[in-house]
């Protein structure tokens, strides 16, 4: 019976349960210890066996034996389709590049002597972005002797946050910038998907021919 199949070995960028799996990472017949403690391709706890088992029971289902953890004693393989184990981890991140690289951060900025007509208008700007999944980096600007009260720009930004908690959450607390004061706001998980919705629900409504009255 002829030996296990190799397989592309990983790159630097694969992981696996969370821990990278680095490109030292052996696989099949590069595993050269007597016994490994095996996992199954469903991820169900097989024991320890000899290394000789586990790889004729990864070459029987057609599967590779991957050593996941190499520095536990014995090392922790794990039969599975690295081939495919790889092009999934691949696509994962992408996945996340993607999702950073929409992440978009909208900047608002006030001043700590703001009156209440442009408060609101500000603050309907942040609601705006939020309920759109951006982020909005609140900045207030001070000028001249507002440098001396930073209390103004704190509890500006603490009335802020408070008023917009339903559409989105302090993720930066208030912190000085140079002159300036600065506060990050997150929105809510699921607010792009839901605007989205709002917004197909709406071009639906336009395009439906209004009934005629009799």
């Amino acid at each position: 019976m002829s030996g296990p199949v190799h397989r592309t070995r990983s790159s630097a960028n694969d992981t696996y349960l969370g821990g990278p799996i680095s490109t030292e990472t052996r696989i099949n017949e590069r595993i050269r210890v007597p016994e490994v403690r095996l996992v199954g391709p469903n991820s169900e706890q097989v024991g320890i066996v000899r290394v000789e088992d586990a790889l004729r029971l990864a070459y029987e289902a057609d599967l590779d034996l991957v050593e996941v953890a190499p520095d536990a004693r014995p090392p922790v393989c794990k039969i599975m389709d690295y081939g495919k184990f790889k092009y999934e981890a691949a696509q994962k991140q992408r996945e996340s590049r993607r999702n950073q690289q929409m992440t978009v951060i909208k900047e608002q900025k006030l001043r700590p002597k703001i009156d209440d007509h442009d408060y609101e208008t500000k603050k309907g700007h942040v609601i705006r972005f939020l309920e759109a999944g951006s982020k909005v980096k609140v900045t207030i600007m001070f000028r001249g002797r507002e440098q001396s009260r930073p209390e103004l720009g704190f509890r500006l930004l603490q009335r802020l946050g408070n008023d917009v908690a339903e559409y989105g959450f302090v993720e930066t607390s208030a912190k000085q910038d140079g002159r300036n004061m600065t506060m990050v706001l997150a929105p809510h998980k699921g607010a792009k998907t839901r605007a989205k919705a709002a917004q197909d629900s709406g071009r639906r409504a336009q395009a439906e021919p209004t009934p005629e009255s009799e």
